[in-house]
């Protein structure tokens, strides 16, 4: 190991501490962890996604039952989804 002995080890710990058994299964849970959260840093950047509404249930109207003819068919469940969705937790 050309590269080990070129890098200075041991500055804060000494050099056998870094290369003991237990300190490798704890290195690798710390990078397993920080992957992980970053993972759920991301999705929770990302919008949310609502597959369920892309598709078109049997519950969903074709037409319109508006009293104005341009308004678009509405879905009652997704409507309720939706406004539960606006007001957020705990409003209601």
């Amino acid at each position: 190991m050309a590269i080990s002995a070129a890098l200075p080890a041991g500055i804060l710990f000494p050099e056998e501490l870094l290369h003991s058994d237990w300190f490798a299964v704890l290195a690798t849970f710390v990078a397993i962890n920080t992957l992980m959260y970053g993972a759920l840093t991301i999705a929770k950047i990302l919008p949310k996604l609502h597959p369920g509404d892309w598709i078109r249930t049997r519950n969903q109207r074709s037409e319109t039952r508006s009293i104005h003819p341009d308004a678009p068919a509405v879905n009652e469940a997704t409507d309720f989804v939706n406004t539960r969705s606006r007001q957020g937790p705990g409003s209601g």
